[in-house]
């Protein structure tokens, strides 16, 4: 259980990967930023103003960024000295043991799948909403979660005979994670050439979006100021219902939005120079979307009441505010939107899918999920079972339960990588690092005391599921892990029969 990989191990792993190292600087980056742009604009930011911070829920992107960019910078750390795939598993992997590693695999599961999951949902409200402005309508009852009552405007949609419109299955959700989970069979670099693309319209229409939208709540600031009154509603005696405690509720909701910087961390192994665009990858794109949340969080408040957003689509409530005269740059905001939250989707099942590779290499999951498609040279079999598992939830679940789920796995994986920065620090001081957390160990232990503090703001039901998920993890792990642990048995991580070695000394390799 407490068995831990060597540093040489990780370095031999990196030199003897199957994955192709085709990701420079800028295209990690940018895969940051096409995770990062997306569930917090496009999704969560509605849920966290209408049902606990109101117009506060600006400080709840400040606090939630302060507590990432200290999660962030530990990440740096650790990418740019064990710049491996699997971004947060191999790191616990190497400093605190299996059993933790085991656990972090579990907890990512939360952070990944579910997250993809989150923002399908979101991604179906904008095109359902798209779609409607020309006058082709999906039937409500495939817009949905099942058994959930449809919203729109904040009321219940009636049918023909007065009764609430109860969704069965979330159809554009459910189709968008399995096109998706087919891009990322046919290889990486597709996908990336994909995502750059994407994250340069998507880049374009959230600054058209600040732009126009902030010109016209400066226009008409007078009446619409009325809106950010009060800035922080009254608590109602609920948890985490307005007031400071619903601040900080909305932060831990708003928070899963910015993991794109830890999927920039699980490209280790595709990354042509890990040590140096590793850390490049992950502070620039946190530094950038940081900034654009917060002022999309200002925009989107003054323009609507943050009463009417609680929706999978704030944004397409948003710019629809500004009246007919503006249908033509509503339009383009929703296509925008949807372009994003594809990017957003793709991230998240990439970085799911390269976990999944390499836990199997470890034995600790089955042979099957490290396979390599012969041909595109992807986990491919992995990818389709996380497609799936994606597009079901999606299809299934509502997007507040599936985002809570989310939060809490991310804020517990996030401060056991702080903690890895202290072990590791502590046990292995001399190994070369591309990047060194500033004010050590000061920032690692505020990342530690900051995660956790958060997760104990999310909803007790959720915590209860959480406590379940991890108990059920831990039987796996003595059922199948430990048993069939390579690290266990004194051996290599497995590899693919089917291809041969990477060679050591050819140019990607180096």
């Amino acid at each position: 259980m407490l068995a831990r990989k060597s540093v040489a191990q990780v370095q031999r792993e990196t030199e003897t990967s199957q994955l192709k190292r085709t990701l420079g600087p800028w295209n990690l980056v940018f895969l940051g930023i096409g995770c990062i742009i997306g569930a917090g604009i496009f999704v969560r930011t509605g849920n966290a103003a209408a049902l606990h911070a109101g117009p506060a829920v600006l400080i709840s992107f400040l606090v939630a960024g302060v507590v990432c960019a200290l999660a962030g910078l530990c990440y740096a750390e650790l990418s740019s000295t064990l710049p491996v795939s699997g971004s947060a598993y191999t790191y616990s992997y190497t400093t605190i043991g299996e059993f933790a590693a085991w656990i972090m695999g579990a907890l990512l599961l939360l952070e990944y799948g579910l997250a993809a999951s989150v923002v399908a949902v979101g991604w179906s409200g904008y095109v359902v909403s798209l779609l409607a402005d020309y006058g082709i309508v999906i039937p409500a009852e495939f817009t949905g979660p099942s058994g959930h009552a449809l919203i729109r405007d904040g009321v219940p949609v009636l049918d023909a005979t007065g009764h609430a419109v109860t969704t069965l299955f979330n159809l554009p959700a459910f189709v968008i994670c399995a096109a998706l989970a087919a891009l990322l069979v046919v290889g990486v670099s597709e996908s990336a050439k994909v995502n750059n693309i994407i994250v340069a319209i998507k880049m374009a229409v959230i600054t058209a979006f600040i732009v126009i939208v902030g010109w016209y709540v400066i226009q008409h600031l007078d009446t619409l100021k009325a809106n950010w009154e009060p800035f922080i509603p009254a608590a109602t005696g609920q948890q985490g219902e307005f007031g400071w405690g619903g601040i900080l509720r909305a932060a831990s909701i708003v928070f899963f939005a910015y993991i794109g910087f830890e999927a920039v961390s699980t490209a280790g192994q595709e990354a042509k120079n890990p040590k140096r665009d590793m850390p490049i990858g992950i502070i620039g794109s946190l530094l950038v979307c940081t900034i654009l949340y917060i002022l999309v969080s200002i925009v989107m408040t003054l323009v609507v009441n943050y009463k009417m957003l609680n929706v999978p689509d704030p944004v397409a409530v948003a710019v629809d505010a500004l009246g007919p005269q503006w249908a033509w740059f509503a339009k383009i905001i929703k296509a925008g939107a949807i372009i994003g939250l594809t990017s957003v989707v793709l991230v998240l099942m990439y970085g799911q899918t390269r976990i999944f590779y390499t836990m199997a290499r470890d034995g600790l999951l089955p042979r099957v999920f490290a396979t390599i498609h012969p041909r595109f040279k992807t986990p491919w079999v992995n990818t389709v079972l996380v497609g799936l598992i994606t597009a079901a939830a999606a299809a299934f679940f509502d997007i507040n339960t599936l985002g809570d789920m989310t939060s809490v796995g991310t804020l517990a994986a996030f401060g056991i990588v702080c903690l890895s920065v202290i072990w590791l620090r502590t046990t292995h001081p001399e190994l070369p690092r591309g990047f060194r957390v500033p004010l050590y160990p000061v920032l690692p232990v505020l990342g530690i005391v900051a995660c956790f503090a958060l997760i104990f703001t999310v909803e007790t039901r959720v915590l209860v599921f959480f406590a379940w998920y991890t108990i059920a993890a831990i039987v796996l792990y003595f059922v199948y892990g430990l048993r069939n642990s390579q690290l266990g048995k004194g051996q290599a991580p497995l590899e693919g029969p089917e291809l041969p070695e990477f060679p050591e000394d050819a140019p990607d390799a180096r």
